[in-house]
């Protein structure tokens, strides 16, 4: 099985866009864990991420992957999208369960990590069975990343802009150019990276 080179990885960006999500996604992750009347040792335990991770996470310090944002929204058995929009965890009226939301890509909760740009899409839908996004692919080199992404399900990924290199920790790789797209077991460890001149734009959908 292929290794990931143990190369120092780029400095983080720090955008001015870039920390003030951080420190949204902190605290909405604060405020679900208490109403939830866990520690944070207690959410490390049942989550599986590291608790000065998480601590870190929460003061809005460091940006992760989606795999441990997944790992967390999992433990605390709510939809991953109320970590990035309060409006996700808004119940619907009695009788009232929307047939449909719209999303306009401005309006979609952020959240800029190292390696991957997040837009979070149809947060307002209650009780998804699927969790789409919108992404741009910052990362051009496998050293930028300490570990292959892994979670539960299944991903499906459509380049709407640029070209994108998925490496696989069997060792599949798989190039993708604007308008093609891959669908996988999401639990195989992945990364995507940027190959053309500009940073990939792509839909994701992941599914547990």
């Amino acid at each position: 099985m292929p290794k990931l080179r143990t190369t120092s990885r780029p400095p983080a960006r720090t955008t001015a866009a870039a920390l003030p999500d951080r420190e949204r996604v902190g605290e909405r992750l604060r405020a679900i864990r208490k109403r939830h009347g866990l520690t944070l040792q207690a959410l490390s335990t049942r989550s599986g991420v590291a608790l000065s991770t998480l601590s870190k996470i929460e003061l809005g310090q460091i940006s992760v992957s989606y795999e441990k944002f997944a790992a967390v929204a999992r433990a605390l058995q709510v939809d991953i999208a109320s970590l990035f929009d309060p409006l996700a965890e808004a119940a619907p009226a009695a009788g009232r369960r929307p047939v449909v939301v719209r999303t306009t890509l401005d309006a979609a909760p952020r959240y800029d990590a190292e390696n991957y740009d997040y837009r979070m899409l149809a947060t307002g839908f209650p009780a998804k069975r699927m969790t789409p996004l919108h992404g741009i692919v910052v990362a051009r080199q496998m050293a930028q990343f300490p570990d292959y992404i892994r979670h539960p399900g299944q991903e499906f990924v459509m380049v709407l802009s640029g070209r994108v290199r998925i490496h696989f920790e069997t060792g599949e790789v798989v190039d993708l150019a604007r308008q093609e797209s891959a669908y996988f077991d999401s639990g195989v460890g992945h990364v995507y990276l940027s190959t053309g001149k500009a940073d990939a734009r792509v839909v994701v959908v992941m599914t547990e």
